[in-house]
């Protein structure tokens, strides 16, 4: 992997977690060589964040949001404040189908 591919992707990983603090979402990353927060991890795929809301024990849906080279070439900012909208609209329509 690129130098500064590698540090774009670490900063947008700071970023997320800055922004991102909700104790129903779990936020995991398949990112090789920068971070992997799942067991199982695709190394060979483009990397990507998944999302875990935890609506009960039973019931923790989950969304993948993939970090392609269309996506990249964004700035960091720019990838992470699209992922943080997606993690905003995930939990909207999860609340939205739970309360009715």
């Amino acid at each position: 992997m690129q130098k500064e591919m590698k540090k774009k992707l670490e900063t947008i990983i700071e970023l997320v977690n800055k922004t991102m603090v909700d104790p129903d979402i779990d936020i995991d990353y398949c990112i090789p060589e920068v971070d992997t927060t799942l067991k199982v991890c695709d190394q060979s795929g483009d990397p990507y964040i998944l999302l875990t809301y935890v609506v009960s024990e039973y019931t923790k849906p989950t969304r993948k949001i993939l970090l392609g080279r269309s996506t990249l070439m964004g700035t960091a900012e720019y990838v992470a404040n699209n992922v943080t909208l997606s993690i905003i609209e995930f939990k909207t329509q999860i609340d939205s189908v739970e309360i009715g």
